[in-house]
């Protein structure tokens, strides 16, 4: 009973024994969870699982085994604007000349204020329009068709230009075991690398050994503790949205500072940073690390690496509330300046090329608050970044 996805874990990378598939059987014989799909999805990755790593790959056999058993998380939202004001029937394509012509409502107030009035005073679904909440056309709020600013609601996004997004949406944790495409992203880790001998005595110290038999004519054995990278690290990665192009190297990034620091932590976030941040992303609104609790738990040593694209609308760097996601109380610009005033060896690692960074305000913004100390994730910005972060103590 159930070997073909006990088959399907140990292709996907994930150890699936023989006893813990037992210990599966045992515990659905002992009725130990209701007979629901849901229920026995947690039960099996309780006893799966063992690190938080391999949730996602997981997620991803579970639901390629049991496709169609479970419904997918967020279903059951209820939204506020009505579903059938919002199906896409025709998308609405514009030349670039057309897209200039279309100007902004104005202010991040103005916008949040139009789209207020448009709330109670819209009674029926629009489509193709510049005015009410809609698809197809050249309104700011809605989705399939293209403003400069605006509310993306009840769509996938088209062109990247939403102030917010009034929509539940579901990001997966960075794969910490991928193969890295080149072993020179390691190489230019180590430029952190400062080594200290720490914890138990079990290795053998050979010279240490060597001198003490000849000193003493009999075999003298000596042991000290492993040698262990002493550099502590704060990694904090962008996740969703933009970033979800640049996937392939943040994990790279992920699985090599994995393997080359013993003391990471890593918390994701999403655009810009705020007030909370999460280790799984899955439970990134249920289960949040506050900032403050971050910035008083580690200490100053330690150095603080930022992995994202940093482009956004530059609201959500600059004005409370301007997240694409939450009300933020107060503006990411000012837990960037908490942050680097914290830890001053920083650096941003920028999966763009640097090349399109002067057509992103936002990314010349968060560029200006990390004091110039923003770098392109290539062989080239690592190697430079590691540089600027061993300078400072």
């Amino acid at each position: 009973m159930f070997l073909s996805f006990v088959e399907a874990l140990r292709r996907g990378g994930i150890p699936a024994s023989l006893k813990e598939h037992l210990l599966l059987l045992e515990a659905l014989d002992a009725e130990v969870i209701e007979r629901s799909p849901e229920e026995f999805y947690y039960l099996a990755r309780s006893v799966f699982v063992h690190d938080e790593s391999q949730i996602d790959r997981f997620d991803r056999i579970f639901g390629e085994v049991f496709k169609g058993l479970i419904p997918a998380e967020g279903e059951d939202l209820a939204a506020q604007v009505p579903e059938e004001w919002l199906r896409l029937v025709a998308e609405k394509y514009l030349t670039p000349e057309e897209m200039e012509q279309i100007k902004s409502l104005g202010s991040w107030d103005e916008i949040m204020e139009t789209l207020k009035q448009r709330l109670e005073e819209q009674k029926e679904r629009h489509q193709g329009g510049s005015k009410w909440i809609g698809t197809g056309g050249t309104s700011p709020f809605g989705h399939g068709g293209y403003n400069p600013e605006g509310v993306r609601i009840g769509g996938p996004g088209k062109h990247g230009r939403a102030l917010k997004v009034w929509e539940k949406r579901e990001f997966k944790d960075l794969d910490d075991s991928r193969e890295l495409g080149t072993r020179n992203i390691k190489v230019a880790l180590r430029r952190l690398r400062r080594f200290a001998r720490e914890g138990a005595a079990d290795e053998l110290d050979l010279d240490a050994t060597i001198d003490g038999t000849a000193r003493q004519g009999w075999l003298d054995v000596h042991f000290r503790p492993e040698r262990h990278n002493a550099v502590k690290v704060l990694l904090f990665l962008d996740v969703g949205g933009s970033m979800d192009g640049h996937i392939r190297v943040a994990e790279e990034l992920f699985s090599a500072c994995k393997a080359e620091f013993k003391h990471l932590e890593h918390f994701y976030f999403h655009n810009c940073i705020y007030e909370g941040l999460w280790k799984e992303n899955r439970r990134r609104w249920t289960d949040r690390t506050p900032t403050w609790d971050i910035l008083h738990k580690f200490g100053h040593d330690h150095k603080l690496v930022i992995v994202g694209d940093a482009a956004m609308s530059p609201y959500e760097v600059t004005h409370p509330g301007g997240s694409v996601e939450h009300m933020n109380e107060e503006a990411g610009a000012l837990w960037l300046k908490r942050l680097t005033d914290t830890y001053p060896a920083a650096a941003w690692l920028n999966p763009t090329p640097e090349a399109y960074w002067g057509h992103s305000a936002s990314t010349s913004l968060i560029r200006q608050l990390m004091t110039d100390r923003m770098y392109p994730l290539t062989l080239g910005g690592l190697d430079d970044a590691m540089r600027e972060l061993s300078r400072k103590k």
